[in-house]
Order: structure tokens, then C-alpha cells, then sequence
């Protein structure tokens, strides 16, 4: 079991040729093989936002994941703000 301690949370905005290259579905995939929380999304100027969270080993794959994306996309910047971890995430979630 994940104590509350032991989590970790940011808060990501990707910028590039993030969207229309299955990086919310991609994204999804691995949060969940790392068993990771949150949710993402698209934003109307065509960057991704996320929020992840989980232990900080875990995290920290999903971070450098980010840092590339999925085969098709182009990731030009990724932006990161720790936020304070919430314990009632149950699940990483896409938003629409």
C-alpha cells in the first residue's frame, strides 16, 4: 500500500505536436503500467496537460516519457509544477 508520504504529484503542460498523435492514449497506457494517478487532456492551443501522481520512481517515468511522447509527436517543451499530492486519486483518467 501507497502511504500518503510517499506520493508525489505534478502538474505537466506539453507543448509541440502533442495533439492527433494518440499522446493522451499513449500517456494513459503508461500511467497505468506504472501505477500512476491523475488525469490528461488536450488544451483548445493544441498543447497536453496532465497531472500525475504516485511514488516519485514511478513519476519519474512518466516524466521522461513526456519528455519525447509517443512515435508521432514532437514535444518541443515540457513544463512542470509540483503541486501537493491528493490520496483520494484512484485511477489516471483522460479527460475530454
Amino acid at each position: 500500500m501507497i502511504m500518503p508520504d510517499d506520493l508525489v504529484a505534478f502538474d505537466i503542460i506539453i507543448s509541440g505536436k502533442v495533439q492527433g498523435v494518440y499522446f493522451r492514449a499513449s500517456m494513459k497506457i503508461i500511467a497505468d503500467s506504472n501505477n500512476v494517478r491523475g488525469w490528461v487532456r488536450n488544451l483548445e492551443e493544441g498543447r497536453v496537460e496532465a497531472l500525475i501522481q504516485g511514488r516519485k520512481p514511478d513519476v519519474d517515468e512518466i516524466l521522461n516519457w513526456c519528455r519525447t511522447g509517443p512515435t508521432k509527436a514532437r514535444v518541443d517543451k515540457v513544463a512542470i509544477t509540483e503541486l501537493k499530492a491528493d490520496p483520494s486519486l484512484r485511477n489516471f483518467a483522460i479527460v475530454v
